[in-house]
């Protein structure tokens, strides 16, 4: 198989999980819809691929809906981490290193504790290591410049912003909300709604944890959903909605 071939099987089946944990969020679809979507597609490795593409996503439900975690879906959580194991080694954050795989270091600890946490078990928590993170990696933008590719960072982390998660990352985002606002209407202006979509995600994370914002985020939440589609985009606004109540 290509590389764009690959590529494209990756995204395809991360979107089909978006879709199952959308559904599952709205309280529809089946009671094991990880497991359940790896064992219906015709690529298993892609299947495990899209678990760690979606990241702590894939526990949104459980997390904000209070969703049964089923077992099945913590072995096939746990399953994708034995596939295709993390690193060992932390990658530097940027720009002293890669972005890409800081960004994934991050992703996966996020991912690994919250299956710690619904599962109050260990599981492959002793494999990923949260990542150090110097000022250069996440440290918020003091001086009123820099926020633009700091909240694109952010929103690659966006996963992250879920209750039960408590970081630097999360501090960073709270020592910087005006950036993340200016962020996210910059995504949205330019037209950029995937972007926009991640970036306020902490908007909403944020105002679910009690920071005052320069801005209302519900409507920045609303225009999104209505402007953009794609299953990915429809469980991060969805995701965001959940948290600011609406």
């Amino acid at each position: 198989m290509s590389q764009d071939r690959s590529r494209t099987t990756y995204q395809e089946s991360a979107a089909g999980l978006a879709r199952r944990a959308l559904g599952a969020l709205h309280g529809a679809g089946g009671t094991a819809m990880v497991a359940e979507h790896v064992e219906s597609e015709r690529d298993p490795g892609a299947a495990l691929a899209a678990i760690r593409i979606l990241g702590a996503d894939v526990l949104a439900p459980a997390v904000l809906a209070g969703t049964a975690f089923h077992p099945l879906d913590a072995e096939a959580v746990a399953l994708s981490f034995t596939a295709l194991p993390p690193s060992r080694e932390e990658p530097l954050p940027p720009p002293t290193g890669p972005e890409e795989p800081w960004v994934m270091a991050w992703r996966d600890w996020g991912t690994v504790t919250l299956l710690t946490v619904l599962t109050s078990g260990d599981t492959t928590r002793a494999g990923v290591p949260r990542p150090t993170s110097p000022p250069a990696g996440v440290a918020a933008p003091r001086d009123g410049t820099g926020w633009a590719d700091w909240s694109v960072r952010m929103g690659r982390l966006s996963a992250l912003a879920l209750p039960g998660l408590e970081s630097p990352v999360h501090d960073a985002a709270r020592g910087a909300p005006l950036a993340l606002a200016r962020g996210a209407t910059r995504a949205v202006l330019r037209r950029d709604y995937p972007t926009a979509a991640r970036i306020v995600r902490w908007l909403a994370w944020l105002h679910a944890d009690g920071v005052e914002l320069p801005l209302d985020p519900a409507p920045l939440v609303e225009h999104i959903g209505l402007m953009a589609g794609g299953d990915r985009l429809a469980l991060d606004t969805a995701i965001a909605r959940r948290l600011i109540g609406v």
